[in-house]
């Protein structure tokens, strides 16, 4: 006689339930990947966005200052680095000072903040620093102004940008 085998072999189609945990676990890894380097790399575009505009207002910060105290024919006396005063023929009497909290400011108004430092040095017609305090009479013997800017835009204790120049003052003498 012969034994009949009633066992079928099923053909079952589709995942067990380790095998679908294992696919989720490999997505996640990689999803999670990919968001850290989007959100860095979107960090750091906004951080280059931020210190470009702080390094172009800087910049329009310098250039205005240079270009009035160009213009100017006499220095008032002054007792700080970070202010200078000054006369032009055409605009009067201007003022540049390094507030406390860290802003550039031309007489009241405000020209650009997160400014770490601030610092003008004066020189005579033979390139000689002329100390400070300025005196009435140290004063009207400068013929060259040093500008040094400092700005941190981020707050960490370092500057960011940093400008200097020398401005030669054109209607020194007249």
């Amino acid at each position: 006689m012969k034994i009949k085998n009633n066992y079928k072999i099923k053909n079952e189609n589709g995942f067990s339930l380790i095998e679908l945990m294992v696919v989720v676990a490999i997505l996640g890894i990689i999803i999670l990947g990919l968001v850290t380097f989007f959100t860095g790399g979107t960090k750091s575009w906004v951080a280059g966005q931020s210190q470009l505009e702080a390094q172009r207002n800087a910049r329009q910060a310098m250039d205005r200052m240079v270009k009035e105290i160009r213009e100017a024919d006499y220095i008032n006396s002054s007792s700080v680095s970070s202010q200078i005063d000054f006369n032009t023929p055409f605009d009067g009497s201007i003022s540049y000072s390094l507030s406390e909290s860290g802003d550039l400011k031309r007489g009241f108004n405000l020209i650009i903040n997160n400014v770490q430092s601030l610092a003008f040095t004066y020189f005579d017609n033979s390139d000689t620093a002329v100390d400070l305090p300025l005196t009435v009479e140290t004063a009207s013997k400068i013929s060259k102004v040093h500008i040094d800017l400092k700005v941190d835009v981020d707050d960490d204790g370092n500057p960011d940008i940093t400008l200097n120049t020398d401005v030669s003052l054109r209607n020194f003498g007249l």
